[in-house]
């Protein structure tokens, strides 16, 4: 037996994965056990449950991976900051001492990690061959292009290459500081939203807007060529040399200083979303086709943060060159800890890869889950009324017969999702037909801005029953945007608006809760094999409504990381208005809780911190 534990650290979204002879056993990020959102530091936690899960110590670990190089990532930062004095002069007494105390001594500090158990080899992998790894090895295909792009590693910021068996070789690069991923975070930043967290918030804001800007993106910020590949203006940007992302020259390019955060959005900002997403999906495609070139193959990897643009993903599937592609389901830096860990099993010690159908993934349900009797404790000790109900069926329906009746629930049945989407273990689900549960769930439950879209989960079999795509082009981790399908669609009237955020109450569909305004939907499919009980639920409400869909976004609320434990997901219902919750067989009602009262929303929504 060979355990290899994975590791990603210090810098966005801290992870853990464990292999054990190739096959994943657990992996997870560190901030849904420390419940602060992407946390950077030591997966210490995320670590114990994997050793947990496979009943291990550290000492019986054979390898142990790092998913970048710490010293080829220090020499890159030292050149940026010589090159640009004195102006990154700030931004480098900022980053040192962090670099001094510890990012330097990756060894001591896994080793004082694994708790001093541990004294094995550790491999330190290239950021970009990390990812790479992730894309390629879980994948079901025996040969594969790979392409990756985020915003920076070592140097490299987007990179491609060929995967065959089991290996994976890169075969070039763009460099910083010219960056895919970076351009985005400065917009996002620019349109006053949290880089590293708020790129998505952006992408969902993108069809409100009008792309104006797309010539003056293209003219003046970047020198775009045919394979992809761009130069930056850099005089636009700061993020090479301060504290900010963007300059003053940029500020002036697009009308004024930054929207502040939580202020209202203006037009410039919708059209700017709208404008650098046009721009995105433009680049990725060329890179995609020059990457078909020169490979030749017909099945496309993709990892990296930028690979978590499911528009972009959605448009590359229609468009692109290649037969059909696989994402990455923790495509950013948390996916770091799976793939080296996968890259150190075949890579390094030439151990064989035999393709899985559909991945090797198993859905991203690998983190923990807990039992009916520990999560039966927790409610008798919190005084919680609820209803056990044994057989699965009977929960099934119970469950679907409130979704019909618009009520909002917390399901939270499984192991715990990896990645940055929930997929079924832990959700919050709704009844997609309603008109009235996008701005109730945003609004009430989430807390968060109203615009922000919902995706639909829906039974495999009948997914392209309501959405124009093939079924390889779709799948069950929510990254690829289809679009709804013709007959499925609302003709708006002429005495409801049509564009802007006021559209957003107007509805385009028979699914208007997750019908966007360009009539796209994010979709995750759901097969019987994979989710089990949560595909038995869907057939429940399918056979009660007709309809296969749900509303299934995370279930957390604003500012705080999806729920892990039992505990987590009843204080989100307490502190929420969600009405029904569902843990494991557990069923709670929140009419029948003693003490809880309907959640006032603003007062609420001050109590979770902006993300």
């Amino acid at each position: 037996m060979t355990a290899i534990l994975g590791i990603s650290a210090f810098y966005h979204d801290s992870a853990a994965a464990l292999i054990v002879d190739g096959q994943v056993i657990a992996a997870a990020q560190e901030e849904r056990f420390t419940r602060e959102r992407h946390d950077a530091s030591f997966p210490a936690h995320a670590i114990e449950y994997c050793l947990t899960e496979a009943g291990m110590t550290p000492s019986q670990l054979d390898y142990v991976g790092y998913y970048e190089k710490p010293l080829r990532k220090f020499g890159r930062l030292l050149e940026t900051f010589v090159a640009a004095a004195p102006f990154g002069f700030q931004s480098f007494l900022t980053a040192i001492p962090v670099w001094l105390n510890q990012k330097l001594f990756l060894d001591r500090e896994i080793r004082l990690g694994l708790s001093g158990q541990y004294q094995k080899r550790l491999v330190y992998c290239e950021h970009h061959e990390s990812h790479a790894a992730s894309a390629f090895f879980p994948s079901p295909f025996e040969e594969s292009a790979i392409l990756t792009i985020d915003g920076v590693g070592e140097w490299a910021t987007s990179s491609y290459g060929v995967g065959r068996g089991n290996r994976l070789e890169l075969l070039g690069e763009l460099r910083f500081p010219h960056s895919l991923g970076l351009l985005y975070s400065a917009f996002t930043s620019f349109c006053g939203f949290r880089v590293n967290s708020g790129e998505y918030k952006l992408m969902g804001l993108a069809p409100y807007g009008e792309p104006r800007y797309v010539e003056t993106i293209r003219t003046k910020l970047l020198d775009l060529k045919d394979d992809g590949s761009f130069r930056l203006d850099l005089t636009y940007f700061n993020y090479h040399r301060g504290l900010t992302m963007t300059s003053g020259k940029f500020h002036r390019l697009f009308g004024g200083p930054p929207r502040q955060p939580e202020s209202p959005l203006t037009q410039r900002e919708l059209d700017l979303a709208a404008s650098i997403q046009v721009v995105t999906e433009e680049i990725l495609l060329r890179m995609a086709r020059h990457v078909h070139a020169v490979t030749g193959c017909r099945q496309l990897c993709l990892a990296g943060g930028v690979a978590l643009n499911c528009v972009a993903n959605g448009r590359l599937a229609r468009e692109g060159p290649f037969d059909q592609i696989w994402i990455q389901p923790a495509a950013g830096d948390a996916g770091g800890a799976l793939g080296v860990a996968l890259m150190i099993w075949h890579q390094l010690l030439n151990q064989p890869r035999i393709p899985r159908q559909p991945d090797a993934q198993f859905g991203s349900l690998l983190g923990p889950q807990y039992d009916d009797g520990t999560i039966r404790k927790m409610l008798d000790q919190a005084g919680a009324k609820y209803h056990f109900i044994e057989d699965e069926n009977a929960l099934c329906h119970s469950v679907a017969k409130l979704l019909a009746e618009e009520k909002v629930v917390g399901w939270f049945a499984g192991r715990m999702e990896f990645g940055p989407r929930a997929l079924g273990a832990r959700s919050i689900l709704g009844d997609a037909r309603s008109p009235r549960l996008q701005s109730v769930m945003n609004q009430k439950i989430k807390f968060r801005e109203s615009f922000r879209p919902f995706a639909p989960v829906v039974l495999e079999e009948r997914a392209t029953e309501f959405f124009d795509a093939k079924l390889k082009d779709l799948g069950p981790y929510m990254l690829t945007v289809a679009s709804v399908r013709p007959e499925h669609r609302i003709a708006p009237t002429a005495e409801l608006p049509t564009q802007g955020i006021a559209a957003i109450n107007t509805p385009r569909s028979t699914i208007p809760a997750v019908t966007h305004l360009d009539y796209s939907a994010r979709v995750q499919t759901v097969n019987a094999q994979t989710h089990g009980r949560f595909h038995r639920l869907l057939a429940a409400f399918a056979s009660l409504t007709g309809s296969p869909l749900l509303i299934n976004t995370s279930f957390n609320v604003r500012g705080e990381p999806i729920v892990c434990t039992p505990e987590d997901a009843y204080r989100c219902f307490v502190n929420t208005n969600i009405d029904v919750l569902v843990m494991e067989r557990c069923l709670l009602l929140r009419d029948e809780q003693p003490g809880i009262p309907q959640v006032v929303t603003d007062a609420a929504a001050r109590r979770f911190s902006p993300d």
